[in-house]
């Protein structure tokens, strides 16, 4: 691997035009193809399995025509103070309301408040229901605009008007979030390199790579059915992880100049050595976004998909344009120690004679602060592991409680008019009627399907946390009838999971007496069934990503306990970003701060994704700290030494790589989007919990408390794993081997 990698850095160093011009090729077209493709629709979200898909896929067969998955809205009106919505005046608004409404091309059906019984018992609140033909990702502009402008037209009459539902359901943004952390990634870059030309470089290859990845899923879009936020997982997570890995590669590249190397060999070298933990990084990235396709879902399959092709984009680019651009950089990137030169403080030169310091014997250079904390933690390991487990376990007490559902408009900012239509409903009509759910009753095998359809019915209304039940509305074939059923609670509760459940288990037993099958379906039903579904694939899904990149990491440190310790530790910092996720947005420390204006459960999918996007990022920080310790031990230095050693190389840009990480994941906590918001403090959390604390503080413990037991391998296994030759043992020269580094050995001693 090393021997390759080396060969292709050297041709891409060389080659530097031709490798340019290949990249700059393949962003035109991918611009090209993304300028022409056609709008991308609505993507399918189907949950293949789940009772409510079953209930839906029903639908569409026994009421042809029915869009049971088009957008709904409701028109929500509030009679002014003092007034009635039954009022005279208020129900002429309404009416011409309703009529302007249903003239839409798009529109399925209206229905009046006054003859849909939509008027509170009280009279100040009525709403009007649309129902339209297509999906609300699919709905014409014209369309949505006929529907604020109709609500404006009420508004400008006296009536407060709110619009909820779907219909006004808006394609997610993005702009300024990422300009913040690409501008944080660049005072990073320039404070690690002390060169805007280093600094740059990492930042423009991983700009190249997820325009490319971007633009090709735009281009596709179309065709496979891509949702708008798989453009989005995929710009933040390939922007985080192609910064990093240029990170990784220019960093080694400076180290080898400072060891006086010429450039072409340096960039060889680094793309070597750097550039194979670059390469097995990615490849767990992969593993664990791919791995998303057992949860079944269809939409996070192509998300985590489209999200691992960035990535493979970003190990590609790292990989050959990197090498191209310092070459066309030449002498503007200097070595590592040239920043503190120019300044008249270098890192390398030598303390004069006649004023030492005083903890330090004369003549030898500084020791950088990644040094003194890894030798410190060789002193004392078992405190700083004892600290730092203790820390993790107590940050993930609050996962104890964790409740998971999907947001709705309640969960989303009072500023927004389907906010506001939800509180104006929950007013009116109480909080389940935000979230109704519809029985469908399949009586096709049933004698009498009329008595199936009256037995369902009245058993629901029987049952604990039901306000009330609508009369069966039967298809023209009269074997299949829908019944919808309001709720005493808010959609995202438990209660109202309690009563779904409890609605299938009733509807067993009338399936058992009359031959009818009863299934429950609906946005709420869609919700709870997506969350079991999430949540019984965490498991499975857990097994199947740490399995084989346990497997992948026997292979590139060959070791037992490394790889296990790399995961264990990867555990617990998942569980402690999934406490600070709880105790944030679920029980509301600290929410002001974050600008989360409504608590709850915390989203459904956060877990699984916090397992599959952070644990290939962590591993990017294990395979690149962990490989210059083993490669200063296979190299000859004594365990202990070669933890020093692989902090002395790696724990500046390790740091300046989860800073930056951090910053392009935290500027997501500014938007207004519930889900957004949350997806970024959890990511940027977890970078956090898992650089700082298990790979800065709990690795080396670990390591230094196993001693060479850390790099035991049996012997049977050995000869059967493949060499990769992460370290790059097959670049060094035969001087190079005979001479063992005496760096740091003081320092490291007891």
């Amino acid at each position: 691997m090393a021997t390759f990698l080396y060969k292709l850095g050297r041709l891409a160093f060389r080659r530097r035009h031709f490798v340019a011009l290949i990249w700059v090729a393949l962003l035109t077209l991918a611009g090209v193809g993304a300028a022409s493709a056609p709008p991308a629709g609505n993507s399918s979200f189907s949950i293949p399995g789940t009772e409510a898909q079953k209930a839906f896929d029903l639908l569409e067969q026994r009421f042809p025509g029915a869009s049971a998955d088009g957008a709904t809205a409701r028109v929500v009106f509030k009679a002014p103070s003092g007034e009635k919505m039954t009022d005279a005046g208020n129900k002429a608004t309404v009416e011409k309301t309703v009529d302007e409404l249903s003239d839409g091309s798009e529109v399925a059906s209206v229905a009046d408040p006054y003859t849909g019984n939509a008027v509170s018992k009280d009279g100040t609140i009525a709403y009007a229901s649309v129902k339209y033909d297509v999906s609300g990702m699919e709905l014409e502009e014209s369309t949505k605009d006929a529907l604020e402008d109709a609500a404006q037209q009420a508004r400008d009459a006296g009536l407060t008007v709110e619009v909820g539902g779907d219909a006004l359901q808006a394609v997610p943004e993005t702009g300024a979030t990422e300009v913040i952390g690409i501008a944080v990634a660049a005072v990073v870059l320039v404070i690690t390199f002390g060169s805007l030309v280093a600094a740059g470089l990492p930042l423009l290859t991983a700009l190249i790579g997820v325009g490319i990845g971007v633009s090709s899923i735009t281009a596709l879009a179309g065709a496979l059915e891509l949702g708008s936020t798989t453009s989005i997982l995929a710009m933040m997570i390939g922007l985080a992880v192609g910064i990093d890995y240029a990170l990784f590669i220019v960093s080694r590249y400076r180290a080898e100049l400072a060891e006086g190397r010429e450039r072409e060999e340096a960039a060889g070298r680094a793309v070597g050595t750097a550039g194979s933990a670059v390469v097995f990084a990615g490849l767990t990235v992969v593993i664990a976004l791919v791995g998303l396709a057992v949860v079944n879902i269809p939409m996070l399959t192509k998300m985590g998909i489209a999200a691992a092709g960035t990535v493979a984009i970003a190990v590609l680019i790292a990989l050959t344009m990197i090498p191209a651009l310092l070459g066309y950089a030449g002498r503007r990137v200097k070595p590592a120690g040239a920043k503190g030169r120019r300044l008249g403080r270098s890192r390398k030169s030598e303390p004069k004679p006649d004023a030492p310091k005083p903890d330090q014997p004369a003549g030898r250079p500084k020791a950088n602060l990644g040094t003194r904390w890894a030798s410190f933690v060789v002193r004392r390991p078992l405190a700083v592991l004892l600290l730092g487990v203790i820390g993790l376990g107590a940050a993930a007490v609050p996962a104890t409680s964790l409740e998971l559902g999907l947001p709705d408009d309640g969960s989303q900012p009072t500023s927004t008019t389907q906010r506001r239509a939800y509180d104006l409903l929950s007013e009116g009509f109480g909080p389940g009627f935000n979230g109704p759910l519809m029985v469908v009753v399949d009586a096709k095998g049933s004698d009498a399907p009329k008595d199936a359809f009256d037995d369902v019915a009245g058993k629901i209304e029987g049952l604990d946390g039901v306000v009330a039940v609508t009369p069966p509305a039967p298809n023209k074939g009269g074997d299949t009838a829908t019944i919808t059923v309001i709720p005493d609670s808010k959609p995202s509760s438990v209660q109202t999971e309690d009563l779904v459940h409890a609605i299938r288990d009733a509807g067993g037993d009338i399936e058992a007496k009359t031959g009818a099958e009863t299934l429950v379906t609906g946005s709420t039903a869609m919700n709870i069934d997506v969350s079991e579904k999430l949540n019984d694939a965490l498991v499975p899904y857990l097994v199947l990503v740490v399995g084989l990149a346990f497997l992948l990491l026997i292979v590139v440190f060959r070791s037992i306990l490394v790889p296990l310790k790399a995961a264990l530790g990867f555990l617990l910092s998942v569980m402690a970003a999934l406490g600070a996720v709880v105790a944030v947005f679920q029980w509301g420390w600290l929410s002001g701060l974050m600008g989360v204006e409504e608590t709850g459960p915390v989203m459904s999918m956060m877990p699984i994704f916090m397992v599959g996007v952070v644990f290939g990022l962590a591993m990017d920080y294990e395979v690149f700290l962990v490989t210059r310790m083993r490669e200063a031990y296979v190299h000859g230095e004594k365990p202990n030494q070669a933890v020093v050693t692989g902090f002395k190389h790696g724990a500046r840009v390790v740091t300046a790589a989860a800073v930056i990480m951090m910053a392009v994941f935290a500027g997501f906590i500014g938007s207004s989007e519930s889900m957004v918001k949350m997806i970024g403090f959890g990511l940027a959390i977890a970078v956090f919990f898992d650089a700082f604390v298990v790979r800065m503080a709990i690795v080396p413990a670990v390591l230094a408390l196993l001693g060479k037991k850390a790099w035991w391998l049996p012997k049977w296994l050995d000869r059967a794993l493949p060499n990769v030759d992460v370290e790059g043992e097959g670049l060094r020269t035969g001087d190079e081997r005979g001479s063992g580094p005496d760096e740091d050995r003081e320092l490291v001693r007891a």
